[in-house]
């Protein structure tokens, strides 16, 4: 039991300090875009990236740990020459990397955007709900029309913050790709 839960011998610093260098971009991008789009002050903007963020990193992670062991032998081939020597031994890999970066990037903003709607339902003003329940039924449908379309600003939000950030990391790994390649 011991030595199932040791350190590894290798540690892929490469990808844990690249991953702490995505934290850092996408959180001050996002609270800005959460700052100025849904009107929530900087600290609160920031207290929602951050947890947006991490949130999304640890599930992300965790996914990655649980499909790992199923993977064939030439795919582990290939993410260990990626993640240690960023090379491919396959051409075809980036094809894969692509779809696999689509999907990864749908199911980040997915968590991101019901993370967010957690945090604001849980974290949310309660005078806000004990005036809702004072309120005749003509209030309570515009009340309700105005939660929907607070629903929308916040997908869109979400949407633009996480295309933002993804836009930002993809454009560093770029650069990274271009200056080991030189």
């Amino acid at each position: 039991m011991p030595e199932e839960l040791s350190l590894p011998k290798i540690l892929p610093i490469g990808a844990i300090l690249f991953e702490t260098l995505f934290l850092l971009i996408a959180i001050p991008l996002e609270g800005y875009i959460l700052n100025r789009s849904l009107k929530f002050d900087k600290k609160t903007s920031i207290f929602y990236a951050i947890a947006m963020n991490v949130f999304s990193s640890v599930i992300g992670w965790n996914v990655f740990f649980l499909l790992e062991p199923i993977l064939s032998v030439s795919i582990k081939s290939e993410l260990i020459s990626y993640v240690f020597f960023n090379t491919f031994k396959n051409p075809r890999t980036q094809n894969y990397l692509i779809f696999t970066g689509f999907v990864i990037f749908l199911s980040t903003f997915l968590v991101k955007f019901l993370f967010l709607k957690l945090l604001i339902i849980t974290l949310g003003d309660d005078s806000k709900k004990k005036e809702i329940t004072e309120n005749n039924q003509r209030q309570k449908i515009a009340m309700n029309q105005k939660l929907k379309l607070q629903n929308s600003s916040l997908i869109t939000t979400t949407l633009i913050a996480n295309s933002l950030s993804y836009t930002a990391i993809s454009l560093i790994i770029v650069i990274r790709n271009l200056a080991i390649s030189n």
